[in-house]
């Protein structure tokens, strides 16, 4: 599971990331449809907390085995009630624990990692910062490092590879010493973390609710963020596929390759200058409760 100790200037950056913008209202002709997408109903995570309502964005593409296990125990009710056991300030909080101590899991097996996955063209990157080590950008709401749709001429598969980034509101699935040792645990984050990167699996993003997770109770530093203290809880966990109709919401999210997207990326590169990467753009998202 992520270790990380973080000094006070980490701590005030990733406090500082920007929240998920909320899209203004409109005051001209409506964003052509393509500037938007629904997100499914069977990916989208209603995580109801001590705190309020997290949405997160499932993302089968980048992890499709992860999704799978996350939706199946969530529509379970395995989730209900667990606690927010690890919680660290401008880092992540951790939850998914039947036991709250960090080391339980569900009856189900350990999953094999998905740190990086194969993108074709028709995958939608869009991307926002070139780099030594590849093009960095969009795929879906998931920040990603792959590189250009060139390499794909030489690959068998016409596809080329990608690996998500830990930047605020990524979920990724805890683990053990092994690689293959994910099971029920997984973490929200706080902030943005280069060590994670290809070392954990990500599955999804938060699309609304981030500043629910930055208020989630924190453990001590000194105790790695352990919460033993009254700790924050999922009172209920499920896919919005699972809910009645009546209680599922709904969310747009809108296209990293839309125009208006491209403006808010401007935005968000004009007010961070040079110091600009990718973790400092949220997804624009319009939530429709039920």
């Amino acid at each position: 599971m992520p270790r990380l100790k973080l000094t006070p200037f980490a701590v005030a950056a990733a406090l500082s990331v920007l929240m998920p913008a909320v899209a203004p209202a409109q005051t001209g002709p409506a964003p052509a449809a393509t500037d938007w997408r629904t997100v499914a109903p069977e990916n989208l995570l209603v995580i109801d907390t001590s705190r309020g309502r997290i949405l997160v964005e499932l993302d089968p593409l980048v992890a499709p085995s992860h999704v799978v296990r996350v939706r199946t125990l969530a529509d379970q009710g395995f989730y209900d009630s667990l606690t927010f056991h690890r919680v660290l300030t401008g880092f992540m909080a951790q939850t998914g624990d039947p036991l709250g101590t960090g080391a339980g899991g569900s009856e189900l097996p350990n999953l094999a990692a998905e740190f990086s996955f194969r993108r074709g063209r028709d995958a939608g990157f869009a991307p926002v910062e070139g780099g030594g080590t590849g093009l960095v950008g969009f795929i879906h709401a998931i920040p990603v490092v792959t590189q250009p749709d060139a390499q794909m001429m030489v690959t068998s598969d016409f596809k080329t590879p990608a690996t998500g980034l830990f930047c605020a509101g990524v979920v990724g699935m805890a683990r053990a010493g092994s690689p293959d040792s994910a099971n029920s645990q997984f973490f929200l984050m706080m902030g943005r973390n280069d060590t994670l990167n290809g070392n954990y699996t990500i599955f999804g993003r938060v699309v609304s609710g981030l500043d629910v997770v930055l208020r989630l109770k924190p453990g001590p530093e000194a105790e790695d963020g352990k919460v033993t203290d009254n700790p924050d809880i999922m009172t209920r966990v499920r896919t919005a596929s699972a809910l009645p109709e009546a209680e599922r919401p709904t969310v747009r999210v809108q296209n990293p390759r839309s125009a208006a997207f491209q403006a808010h990326v401007a935005e968000a590169r004009a007010a961070k200058g040079a110091t600009f990467n990718v973790c400092d753009v949220q997804p624009v998202t319009e939530v429709i409760a039920p």
